[in-house]
């Protein structure tokens, strides 16, 4: 019986001490051929209710702001910056500033010239921080290969 207890708590320790993991957002990605020497990449966030990620354009003291690294390639050039829709902005009581935020859904777009006619991939890192209204998760980050088809 003494034994039976051990085990039992012991299996107890290890279910509970064990780290959950947290997934509140789904990233997808695609690429669409614009004309022969364009396209646009589509970087789309499906948000868990009641969390949301931030937006790009965070001041230095605030949350982790969603930031994307396009790894550089001879295949294409990246053409301006990656566009937002307008974020969702908001005074935050932990940081003590106003902070753009998305819930829900939001769909970020990145044009690049491209070099060729060929088919390619673009590589991409990005890094973004996930909150509700009572916690924030550690910073997140994920990477994708997006296949640009021929048009």
């Amino acid at each position: 019986m003494t034994k039976l207890l051990a085990v039992t708590a012991l299996l107890f320790l290890s279910f509970t001490a064990s780290p959950r993991v947290e997934n509140h957002v789904k990233w997808s990605c695609v690429a669409k051929r614009t004309s022969p020497t364009a396209a646009t990449i589509f970087l789309k966030a499906t948000i868990d209710e009641g969390w949301h990620i931030y937006s790009q354009h965070i001041e230095e003291g605030g949350p982790t702001k969603t930031e994307f690294t396009f790894t550089p390639s001879k295949g294409y050039n990246l053409a301006g910056r990656t566009i937002e829709p307008k974020a969702q902005t908001k005074f935050d009581k932990f940081f003590k500033m106003n902070v753009g935020s998305f819930e829900k859904e939001v769909l970020f777009k990145q044009h690049i010239k491209l070099r060729s006619t060929a088919a390619l991939t673009v590589k991409c890192k990005l890094e973004f921080g996930v909150c509700n209204d009572k916690t924030c998760l550690p910073p997140d980050e994920a990477t994708f290969n997006i296949p640009v088809p021929v048009k």
